[in-house]
């Protein structure tokens, strides 16, 4: 049997880098599964040196529920007084996303109370992000696609309010292959699925995934009354002359 643990990614910065090099250091739109693996991975007290096999094997999606502004921080470092390479390094700012992790009753379970009780410190892709609170939302059986249709928006209060004149929202959803049913907008392939950590050979595999949209309602819907639209045009200009 297969269980669903569920996570709010969220923090002032995060970053989820796929194809950083050298001093160039990027960000993905959405939590990426190395990423989320390290995390599990840190919660749980793994060494880098230790296996990830078997967090390497769950199956991940990822919801945007804020999108948050691409936050650009130009880096400098100096060490005994000589100046080290200059970098570019990109952060997404107040964003917030939902990962779906699925795997097997015993080791959700596991991961479920590590999160509680993380034995090292926990971040959202770089150490200098860590997750604002709730981090664990729940965990959950039933199908992948049921959880990320049923669970509710999970963007701020004020993001949610921006859209306060509608009454269900799209959000994009970006998955492991065939976690989508029906239509699917775009696949493509991405190269994080973690093979290695250790830092003398740190090793990445290749995935698929799709991507698609969810429509979910808006708790901060405000119906438009007729007689507020009537009220907002019924100026006479003429009245001034």
């Amino acid at each position: 049997m297969s269980k669903i643990l569920i996570l709010r990614l969220a923090a002032p910065m995060q970053s989820w880098g796929a194809s950083s090099r050298f001093t160039q250091r990027g960000t993905e739109a959405f939590p990426t599964k190395s990423g989320i693996v390290g995390l599990l991975a840190a919660a749980e007290g793994r060494r880098r040196s230790d296996s990830i096999e078997d967090l390497a094997g769950l199956r991940i999606a990822a919801r945007i529920d804020q999108p948050g502004e691409l936050l650009r921080d130009f880096h400098t470092a100096h060490r005994g007084g000589v100046p080290m390479p200059l970098s570019d390094r990109f952060y997404i700012s107040d964003g917030v996303f939902v990962a779906f992790v699925e795997g097997e009753d015993n080791l959700i379970d596991a991961l479920l109370h590590a999160i509680q009780r993380p034995k090292f410190p926990l971040f959202l892709g770089r150490r200098a992000c860590p997750p604002a609170l709730p981090l664990l939302l729940e965990s959950r059986s039933g199908t992948m696609w049921s959880a990320i249709t049923e669970l509710p928006w999970q963007a701020a209060r004020f993001h949610q309010r921006k859209y306060k004149t509608l009454e269900t929202v799209s959000l994009r959803v970006v998955a492991d292959e065939g976690i989508i049913p029906g239509r699917i907008d775009s696949t493509r392939t991405i190269q994080d699925v973690p093979l290695s950590f250790a830092s003398e050979r740190r090793e990445y595999g290749i995935r698929n995934i799709d991507e698609a949209r969810v429509d979910l309602p808006n708790p901060e819907y405000v119906p438009v009354v007729p007689s507020q639209l009537s009220a907002g045009i019924s100026h006479d200009p003429m009245e001034v002359i």
